[in-house]
């Protein structure tokens, strides 16, 4: 079993996967995802492209009111995939695989930072924050 901390590390990368799906930067991340799944086997990769290509497929055709239901699916299956490599790793590949995950996360901007808001709907007035160690003001209202 994983502890919470790789199984937040597993998370992250899957939520890189789905941010990515779809985006600019689409080709690059998958390349390396696959990569780092692949783990220097040229069989694996290609799965690993193949599954990263159903994923973008998948996002691409979800329908508006489907979108936020198969983005969350489709980022616990790869938060499945990267937690499954990371229990079959022994200890110093994990630790390394941990941190080129990291790093495939930070790259694209899913790095968990302490808090994650996604598919909110928001009615008036809000603030939201993330991050360590922000400073944020906020005046709601007409200053009355």
């Amino acid at each position: 079993m994983l502890t919470e901390a790789l199984t937040a590390v597993a998370a992250g990368g899957g939520m890189a996967v789905v941010q990515a799906a779809g985006s600019d930067t689409w080709a690059w991340f998958r390349t390396r995802c696959a990569r780092l799944v692949g783990r220097g086997d040229d069989a694996r990769e290609a799965e690993a492209l193949e599954r990263l290509d159903r994923t973008a497929a998948a996002v691409a055709a979800a329908e508006e009111g489907e979108r936020e239901r198969v983005l969350a699916v489709h980022a616990v299956l790869w938060q499945g995939e990267f937690a499954s490599l990371l229990e079959s790793l022994a200890e110093g590949d994990r630790e390394r695989f941990v941190e080129r995950l990291r790093s495939l996360a930070r790259d694209f901007g899913s790095e968990p930072s302490g808090g994650a808001v996604t598919g909110n709907t928001f009615h008036g007035p809000t603030a939201v924050q993330t991050g360590d160690h922000n400073r944020q003001e906020n005046h709601f209202g007409s200053g009355r």
